[in-house]
C-alpha cells in the first residue's frame, strides 16, 4: 500500500467520524509525539536483546505494533493536513540521505 492509499483510507475513517476538527496540524503533531511517547514506554527499561525476547510474546509484539501504527496514523493525517506527498518526501528524503551519507562514508 503506497501512502497515498493510506492516507485515503484514513481521511475516510477520519471524515465518517466526523473528527476533522480535532485534526489541526498543531493537534496532529501533539498527538503523534504523545504515541511515540507511549511506543517508548515499552523500550524504556529493556536492553535490545530483552526488548527482541518480549515481542515474541504476540500480546507485546501486537501492543508495540500498535504503538507504531498510531504514529503512523497521526503524521500521515498530518501530512495530508499540510500538503505533503509522503511518498514523494520519503523518496526525497531517501535521496537525500543517499547524497550525505554515501556507501562506505562511515568505514561500513
Amino acid at each position: 500500500m503506497e501512502f497515498k492509499e493510506l492516507e485515503a483510507l484514513l481521511v475516510r475513517f477520519r471524515d465518517s467520524r466526523g473528527w476533522k476538527r480535532h485534526h489541526t496540524p498543531k493537534n496532529l503533531a501533539i498527538s503523534a509525539a504523545v504515541e511515540m511517547g507511549e511506543l517508548l514506554e515499552h523500550f524504556q527499561w529493556g536492553s535490545d536483546e530483552e526488548i527482541r525476547e518480549a515481542v515474541k510474546d504476540p500480546a507485546k509484539k501486537e501492543a508495540v505494533g500498535d504503538e507504531i501504527a498510531d504514529v503512523i496514523i497521526y503524521l500521515t493525517l498530518l501530512a495530508h493536513e499540510l500538503g505533503i506527498d509522503l511518498d514523494g518526501a520519503v523518496a526525497r528524503k531517501i535521496m537525500k540521505n543517499g547524497k550525505k551519507y554515501p556507501v562506505g562514508k562511515d568505514g561500513a
